[in-house]
């Protein structure tokens, strides 16, 4: 446990770094922007593609892409009915903000700094359904809710289209499948850029950290967190007990089902014109306790 305590406070002291360095004014307001772009377009496909150079996929294991993308349905699905009295706007907010996983800046890092190449490639095929979701289904149907227009698939695609680290899941799990290996030169240059993804990754979210939610939404941001983490749990307690796969992948299913809110629900909620503070304070507060569960499920679950 000590072992584990001790790595996890050390991807802590990295997001705390962040947060200092913003407030000392090391960090602007765009700076997040800036490493988000550098971490989901440059550290973290090169990390996705040392991790699966040199493993293997089970096609068993490609059914892990549609949990993902399940996942993301069920959120959507339970984010719509719950507020069906709610109007519109309210409706596209709580949809958007409630589905899709952020499984490569903040899951993935922890991952592949605990348990090693082959849960990162469990997390990337579930991050292949999940980014299909969340970085582009999730804002279309919103967007359709709120506007109260038919469904734009064009919007979709558009956005999936724009999304390296899902080209890169998407290109990796072909290749692999195909046991076609890429040139060792060129992995040699990629893994040191892979290795610096969980730096980039905890640094930024630390950037980005901040709660500024009204007090009068309060209880809305409290319902919220309470339906993600009961939809979370429901979910891994599925993962571990129903699943026919080794002690390791279901492991690694359960810490991927209390992945926090994609970071770029906030963004979507800004050109939705929805709330942006509430948005950022939610997805602030999910990151705060999955890295608690996190570090409660490394330390205890005997890894």
């Amino acid at each position: 446990m000590e072992a584990v305590l001790t790595k996890a406070g050390a991807f802590i002291a990295i997001i705390a770094l962040g947060a200092v360095l913003r407030m000392i004014g090391f960090f602007k307001e765009g700076d997040f922007a800036l490493l988000g772009k550098i971490s989901l377009r440059i550290t973290l496909p090169a990390a996705i593609i040392t991790n699966f150079s040199g493993t293997t996929i089970r096609p068993s294991l490609l059914i892990v892409a549609a949990l993902g993308l399940g996942m993301g349905l069920l959120c959507m699905a339970v984010g719509y009915v719950v507020n069906l009295k709610k109007d519109r706007a309210y409706r596209a907010f709580e949809v958007l903000n409630l589905t899709g996983c952020n499984v490569g800046a903040l899951t993935i890092p922890f991952l592949q700094g605990f348990l090693g190449p082959q849960a990162v490639v469990v997390g990337s095929l579930f991050d292949v359904g999940n980014a299909a979701m969340g970085l582009g289904t999730s804002y279309a149907v919103a967007s359709a809710i709120r506007d109260g227009k038919g469904f734009s698939l064009k919007r979709i695609l558009k956005a999936l289209r724009t999304a390296v680290a899902l080209m890169t899941y998407v290109v990796m799990v072909i290749l692999t499948l195909l046991e076609i290996r890429l040139p060792g030169p060129f992995l040699s240059l990629v893994k040191p850029v892979g290795d610096a993804n969980t730096f980039v990754a905890m640094l930024m979210i630390g950037v980005g950290f901040r709660i500024k939610a009204d007090k009068r939404q309060l209880g809305r941001l409290t319902k919220m967190v309470l339906l993600r983490y009961s939809i979370a749990t429901v979910l891994a307690l599925l993962f571990w007990f129903c699943l026919p796969y080794e002690r390791l992948v279901r492991l690694t299913l359960v810490i991927l089902a209390y992945s926090p809110i994609i970071t770029a629900a906030p963004a979507f909620t800004g050109e939705l014109r929805g709330d942006v503070g509430l948005s950022s304070a939610f997805n602030s507060i999910c990151m705060a306790i999955s890295i608690c569960i996190y570090v409660a499920v490394f330390s205890f679950g005997n890894v």
